[in-house]
């Protein structure tokens, strides 16, 4: 598998683990305080989705300086490349959050 699909994956599967894994612990730390566990899950699904898109990219500001010295220095590929690697972490902790809401759901 190419070093690029590679990556892409693992940057998807890390943010939908962030966002899953962290609505669930929230969960568990909502029955443990005696708050409803559901909409805590909800609200954790989707506040934490950008900190799992930064995590997954390894930081917020090291890509976009790639982004911004390889597209402005006219060298595209890098930066399309970067810019995949942010739509796939966005998809993973989109479809983290959109699970979580899904398991959630009628249960309010």
């Amino acid at each position: 598998m190419s070093t690029f699909l590679s990556k892409a994956i693992l940057d998807f599967c890390i943010a939908f683990g962030i966002v899953l894994g962290g609505a669930m612990v929230g969960g568990i730390g909502a029955v443990i305080s005696l708050q409803p566990p559901t909409q805590t899950m909800l609200d954790i699904a989707d506040r934490i989705k950008i900190w799992a898109l930064a995590a997954a990219v390894g930081g917020t500001i090291d890509p976009m300086r790639v982004i911004e010295s390889n597209f402005f220095g006219g060298n595209l590929s890098p930066a399309i490349k970067q810019i995949l690697f942010l739509v796939f972490a966005f998809l993973g902790a989109h479809a983290g959050s959109e699970l979580v809401k899904w398991v959630c759901a009628g249960r309010k």
